[in-house]
């Protein structure tokens, strides 16, 4: 038999949807799931964009720059300049998803055996990325007694040798909810500057901010433009998962050509939803903070169900819409997978994805789930109640 790459053998199963098959067969028993373990917004896709493909006017489905429509990269640059952040369209390049931003990005500073310094847990897909791109993640822990703030910029100098490239930050962080303040945002950048590292943030979640708090954007670093690049998309701000549309800015013009090589080399992004994202960014600041408000009663309905419940310990994030919780279980992926097979409460049940898949350290996160509060809050208020007896009879049965 033809035998498979150590690459491919190294790809980790992802943590939101590896127990999706006891999903399945939960739903086949008849069961209702309410789904706390993948980031899937429930707020409708602004109407704007649906009307936008509704209505196109294209007679033929042709390919765009590679970099992305200029249109659209024009309307990226105006949403920054209201953020009071300078950008222009010639950098951005328009990318399938954020992912895809992280590939090229990737595929830019790195050469085999590189290594990129991520405080952990992280979002799982960085170790995927990058596996993919011959790349090593080298973590610092970051701890739920700590609201997973930024560990001491020590640690993360101890760690940098002659192979690091950067440092990558997910701001508000996925799956921890945590927001950077200035002071450890400046603190990064200082280290990046002292040893000519790239400063990537995964800003996917900034429109995600709660209680009066501030996000800090690494493009506000005016000191930073060659070594800062940011990752974003229209995913969770706009509720278009689906779009697979994300882009890239950087002011560092040597490190755009690049990623530009690597666009050209996938042809271009898709045409049908970079009209529907541009059409999105025309979505009233009104209806933006709408959509926050509903967020911050929901983290706010399930932070305080978790802390009702005994033997629970869970962060309060600032960002974003995860929160890691830690259970009185051994073990989150078992706990998990019974969940799903062997109980209900009146015929439902919870999904929920478990925490050691968004570290590197195989021995961290064991007790540790992932929630999303993707769900209106009756939902998450019934979620909390199955998690509650779930973790009783789990506990009562060993």
């Amino acid at each position: 038999m033809p035998s498979i790459s150590k690459k491919g053998i190294q790809m980790p199963e992802s943590p939101i949807r590896k127990l999706a098959p006891y999903a399945e067969r939960a739903v086949d028993d008849g069961k209702q799931i309410f789904h706390l373990n993948i980031g899937q917004p429930d707020i409708k896709t602004p109407r704007l964009a649906l009307n936008a493909i509704r209505n196109h006017s294209l007679e033929v489905l042709s390919y765009s720059e590679s970099s992305g429509f200029k249109s659209f990269r024009d309307k990226i640059a105006s949403y920054y300049k209201t953020l009071d952040v300078d950008v222009i369209s010639d950098d951005v390049i328009i990318t399938t998803g954020g992912s895809e931003a992280l590939l090229f990005v990737m595929g830019c500073i790195g050469d085999i055996n590189d290594e990129i310094i991520i405080p952990e847990p992280f979002y799982a897909n960085y170790k995927s990325f990058a596996i993919q791109s011959n790349i090593h993640i080298i973590t610092i822990t970051s701890t739920i007694n700590d609201d997973f703030s930024l560990p001491d910029i020590k640690e993360f100098e101890r760690c940098i040798t002659s192979k690091t490239k950067a440092i990558l930050i997910c701001n508000p962080g996925n799956p921890t909810g945590h927001l950077y303040s200035r002071e450890e945002i400046n603190q990064l950048a200082q280290l990046a500057k002292k040893y000519d590292l790239f400063l990537i943030a995964d800003e996917v979640y900034r429109d995600f901010v709660y209680d009066d708090s501030r996000h800090y954007s690494v493009l506000e670093l005016n000191d930073m433009n060659e070594h800062t690049i940011v990752i974003d998309s229209v995913s969770k701000r706009y509720s278009m998962c689906g779009a697979r549309i994300g882009w890239l800015i950087s002011r560092n013009k040597t490190l755009l050509a690049t990623a530009t090589k690597f666009a050209q080399a996938r042809l271009s992004p898709p045409t049908l939803a970079q009209i529907a994202a541009e059409a999105a960014f025309d979505t009233s600041i009104a209806d933006t903070k709408e959509t926050v408000a509903k967020y911050k009663k929901r983290r706010d309905t399930l932070i305080q169900g978790l802390e009702q419940i005994d033997g629970v310990i869970v962060s309060k994030p600032k960002g974003a819409f995860y929160c890691i919780a830690e259970l009185p279980v051994d073990n989150t992926e078992d706990f998990t997978r019974w969940l799903l097979e062997h109980f209900s409460v009146n015929n439902q049940t919870v999904m929920l994805a478990p925490a050691a898949g968004f570290y590197a350290n195989e021995k961290l996160g064991k007790k540790q789930v992932r929630i999303a509060y993707v769900l209106n809050r009756r939902d998450l208020l019934q979620s909390i109640h199955i998690l509650r007896l779930g973790l009783q009879a789990y506990n009562k049965k060993k």
